[in-house]
């Protein structure tokens, strides 16, 4: 009997003019028939190339792979080499027998058609059966991963839906096929607490159901605690070590593996810095990094003693439903609803909530980038709200934001050099080309890029190099104010620690203010000064982070808190 999915030594090189790129250096693993396995590492490690190699997704050229095999074998007798399947056999094979969730889903999805119209296409693309049966069961998948509204989703198009609820309609197509194999290519990174458990548990009821084999790429290890059977660690192309999940968790033989244990903000107390994946692997060179610690507030006190940097006040947002034949509306959605507030100079205020509640409209709303429909946003003393978008255009300087999906944020046509270093010309802070260019060197540096990254374009990027890229480029003009909306999401846990060590180090060091909307609540507890939760476009509960975290009065924020994967064993540098 042969497994479900083998890969035998598997080699592949990326080739360009300039330079060849060995991106997976001969690996080997198996995946079963009713069987969960994890595969995990930083971002950069090869896991989604590894994905895609099975697909046969990736481009050729530059991708040429050199050595190996990819066996896969539906019935558990006649294995199919899929590296020697040519393009039509390929078709038929990809979301059908082989199906997979991809990492962002903005990308994934088709801006021109409706959400229901792209899951009903791959239905009928595999499955003999009437347009009327594809839209019932495109019905049926979109209730059971728990989208709100189903027959309304159905109709709307991918701008219309928040990152999480388009992560559930790409889990939707994925799915709707039952395919032997299912390949999850970080597929609850956009999404919340409550959700990601919901579709964790999803899958997994799924794969017991059906016997399908999964291979679920995740850099978060405490997923990987909640879902997998057998865990494989990724470094640098390479398999260093490979156990069943309570092994790797509790014996951890690799210092690559124990470091990725070690770097989740849930193993910190806030203010304590986070330990990063060269700590463990170059144990010599980090007491200086374990000797810094940030200063955080922690008195509420102070916060009430200090003067309001924003102050909210009866702040609405509603999105037109449904409008007359003349343009009237009839129905609104009530994103932001009456929503009042202050964030104090010098703090960071974390802003969490589940998909769809109104958090990053929320902030982009106090910005300026949406606009809202009552209330007043103060800034500084100046009224926001009542400036025309011309007046703001000086004020961008100082109000800042880090976006959630990075590839969209970024223009494809220009190098991330001159994309870091548009805003330092508009707003001529520096004068030279030189002096630009310099500049964003050291900020590429900061965020762990390097300094031949600034003539790269985006799409040669992982994703979360992408991110560290959005990141430097926010922080280039020294703003004041800083609403981070989801700038760790897409982060393998070593880069989250370098980026919030940074954005620490960077708070204490020019004194900014920061809104930080995160899904992560242990992410949010450990960089916030105070929490607010957000739920149904109302502040359901707001309080000091630890308060809110640890002991939690609103039924909503129990939930919340209730939802986030089990801890995980703590490991210290050797």
């Amino acid at each position: 009997m042969h497994p479900l999915l083998s890969i035998k030594n598997l080699s592949l090189d990326f080739i360009t003019e300039s330079v060849t790129t060995h991106a997976l250096k001969n690996i080997s693993l198996i995946v079963n028939k009713n069987e969960v396995v994890a595969l995990v590492g930083e971002s950069g490690s090869g896991k989604s190339v590894t994905s895609l190699s099975v697909l046969r997704l990736l481009p050729s050229p530059p991708a040429k792979f050199t050595s190996g095999s990819i066996l896969f074998s539906e019935n558990g007798e006649t294995a199919i080499d899929i590296l020697a399947k040519q393009k039509k056999e390929m078709q038929e094979i990809r979301g059908n027998k082989i199906a997979m969730i991809f990492q962002e889903p903005m990308t994934s999805l088709n801006p021109v058609f409706t959400c229901g119209h792209q899951v009903m296409e791959a239905i009928l693309k595999h499955k003999a059966i009437s347009k009327e049966e594809a839209k019932k069961q495109t019905l049926d998948w979109f209730h059971k991963v728990k989208l709100p509204n189903p027959e309304t989703v159905f109709k709307r198009y991918p701008h219309q839906l928040s990152g999480g609820q388009k992560q559930r309609v790409m889990i939707a197509m994925a799915m709707s096929c039952n395919p032997s194999l299912l390949i999850c290519d970080e597929p609850t990174t956009a999404l919340d607490v409550t959700v990601q458990k919901t579709i964790l548990e999803l899958i997994k009821e799924l794969q017991q159901q059906t016997g399908m084999g999964v291979l679920f790429i995740t850099h978060d290890l405490s997923l990987v605690a909640e879902i997998a059977d057998r865990s494989i660690v990724m470094y640098k192309g390479e398999i260093v070590e490979q156990n069943n999940v309570q092994n790797i968790f509790n014996a951890p033989n690799h210092p690559y593996t124990r470091a990725l244990l070690a770097c989740r903000p849930a193993n910190h107390q806030r203010g304590q810095r986070l330990p990063i994946v060269a700590d463990f692997l170059n144990p010599s060179q980090s007491k200086a990094n374990d000797s810094k610690e940030v200063v955080l507030n922690t008195e509420n006190k102070k916060n009430h003693q200090q003067e309001a940097l924003i102050s909210v006040s009866n702040l609405s947002v509603w999105f037109p439903d449904k409008k007359t034949f003349l343009g009237k509306p009839l129905s609104f959605t009530k994103a932001v609803d009456e929503v009042s507030f202050e964030v104090f100079k010098g703090e960071t205020l974390g802003l969490v909530g589940e998909s769809g509640c109104g958090k990053t409209t929320l902030g982009r709303t106090l910005l300026r980038l949406t606009e809202p429909t009552a209330g007043k946003i103060i800034y500084s003393g100046i009224e926001l709200t009542a400036k025309k978008r011309s007046e703001l255009a000086s004020m961008r300087k100082d109000i800042q934001i880090i976006f959630q999906d990075p590839y969209s944020s970024l223009n494809p046509r220009i190098t991330i050099g001159v994309a870091i270093s548009e805003p330092l010309k508009v707003h001529k802070l520096f004068p030279t080309e030189k002096g630009r260019k310099e500049k964003v060197i050291e900020l590429l540096e900061k965020v762990d890029l390097k300094a031949e990254h600034f003539n790269r374009y985006p799409h040669e990027f992982s994703g979360g190099q992408r991110q560290r890229i959005v990141i430097a480029r926010a922080l280039s003009l020294n703003p004041s104010f800083i609403v981070c909306d989801e700038s760790v999401s897409a982060l393998d846990v070593s880069v989250q620690a370098q980026v919030l060590n940074l954005l620490n180090d960077l708070k204490k060091e020019m004194g900014f203010t920061a809104i930080f909307i995160s899904h992560d609540l242990s992410v949010v507890r450990y960089i916030s000064d105070r929490i607010m939760v957000m739920n149904k476009g109302k502040i359901e509960e707001t309080g000091l982070a630890d308060d809110v975290y640890f002991n939690p009065q609103s039924p909503y924020t129990k939930n919340l808190i209730a939802s986030i994967p089990k801890s995980l064993p703590k490991h210290k540098i050797n």
